[in-house]
């Protein structure tokens, strides 16, 4: 086998043999493969897809590439969820500890920031002392005594995956169908969990723009799962508009423990509680009410010793940026529009994602919004507040909130597209 060969097949349209996907991931993970050439081999899926085959190969290929867990010693039933990534989707924040309330045992293995989208371990490093890196053994101890960890794949966990992660969010290569659904599942069925709820997103702040290819990746990724004996449902949801009023890592930190405190933005309760029910449902676990574990304070409960026993102190300040820039509003009348991805533009170039695999992020930057579609403003009302350390890159990420949002006539009909967009099972 030569990588060149592999470029070439998937560069003319051709089938990626079994032979080969093996010989490549391995090889990548061993650095027989250089980045650029595996840069050159995602372009080419990319642009030319995979079948059915070639992508259940692929993700075989990515578990067989490091280890497998398992959760069989726990007395709880396991359920994971994923996101394949959103403008202000803090969900998993939420929701694990929310789920562990309900009584399933909550393996979270999470991500860092991918393009314009934020990453769930970026967010929660802003907490002081929390840890993103667990042993195996420090995972199943956090799980069995809390009932829920959020926490980065260990290396031994499908390492060409974290590989080929990295390379993917600056090579422009996130959105190839194929490297996504391998990629969440070859780390979820590494994982061991017993069953899974994908959280397909579909609108502009989405790597999926329209509805029929937020379906194709969600019946691939459903297909892997089920085929791998792990029961997994999708749902579709709206991104179109940024989730909740905060797009950063400590902005969405300090909005989620606002709505496990029985409050937060209407969107983000609706989608938790709808994700929970999903993942309890899958579990089997069918009379918890995760509407009031939220109320009673038992979901605040299981997240304050999650974080704690990682490191993580609940009580502590969280990051500020040290400047501010406000956008108000150039007109009265209804705000009928407000892009998700010229949002998450804005956020990433303000510091809360990464140009290179490399950079750090910083904890204090993004956008805090102060009106969403469907509420009435006033001529010079704050539309929006960014955040950052670094004032010279106001301009920058103004410069991406250009066109990103519409104010109609005061009286408006304004109707709300539906979180929920679909189900697949």
């Amino acid at each position: 086998m030569d990588v060149i060969s592999v470029i070439r097949t998937k560069r003319d349209r051709g089938e990626l043999s079994p032979e080969q996907i093996d010989w490549v991931i391995d090889a990548y993970t061993r650095g027989v493969v250089a980045d650029e050439q595996m840069s050159a081999l995602a372009m080419a899926i990319l642009l030319n897809g995979m079948n059915r085959t070639e992508i259940a190969r692929w993700t075989a290929a990515m578990i067989a590439s490091g280890e497998r867990m398992n959760f069989d010693s726990l007395s709880r039933p396991t359920a994971d969820k994923h996101s394949t990534g959103g403008v202000g989707d803090k969900i998993t924040l939420p929701l694990a500890p929310l789920v562990a309330a309900c009584g399933a045992a909550v393996p979270q293995l999470s991500g860092r920031g991918l393009g314009h989208t934020g990453g769930t371990l970026d967010k929660l490093e802003s907490i002081p002392g929390w840890r993103a890196l667990l042993s195996n053994e420090e995972m199943l101890h956090v799980l069995d005594t809390t009932g829920a960890v959020i926490c980065a794949a260990g290396d031994g966990l499908a390492p060409a995956d974290k590989k080929l992660y990295a390379l993917r969010d600056v090579t422009g290569t996130v959105e190839a169908i194929p490297l996504i659904a391998s990629s969440i599942m070859s780390k979820k069925i590494a994982e061991g969990t017993g069953s899974l709820v994908l959280d397909v997103k579909v609108g502009s702040g989405a790597f999926m723009k329209n509805i029929e290819d937020a379906r194709e990746l969600a019946r691939t990724m459903v297909g892997l799962g089920t085929d791998s004996g792990v029961k997994t449902v999708a749902l579709l949801t709206d991104m179109s508009t940024p989730l909740g009023l905060t797009a950063g890592n400590a902005l969405e930190v300090r909005e989620s423990v606002e709505v496990l405190a029985g409050g937060g933005p209407a969107d983000v309760v609706e989608l938790t509680i709808a994700l929970a029910k999903e993942m309890l449902d899958a579990a089997g676990i069918k009379d918890a009410d995760p509407a009031k574990a939220l109320a009673d304070g038992s979901a605040m409960d299981h997240w304050r010793r999650m974080i704690a026993a990682q490191g993580g102190d609940p009580d502590a300040t969280l990051p500020v940026a040290r400047e501010q820039h406000v956008v108000t509003a150039p007109e009265s009348g209804v705000l009928t529009r407000l892009d998700a991805y010229g949002v998450g533009v804005a956020a990433w170039r303000l510091g809360a994602g990464r140009a290179r695999k490399e950079d750090p992020v910083q904890a204090g930057a993004g956008v805090e919004l102060h009106a969403k579609p469907g509420d009435t403003v006033t001529a010079g009302q704050p539309l929006m507040t960014l955040h950052t350390d670094t004032p010279e890159k106001f301009d920058y990420a103004l410069a991406s909130l250009a066109g990103t949002y519409d104010i109609a006539p005061a009286g408006t009909a304004f109707s709300a597209t539906p979180i929920v967009l679909d189900r697949i099972a």
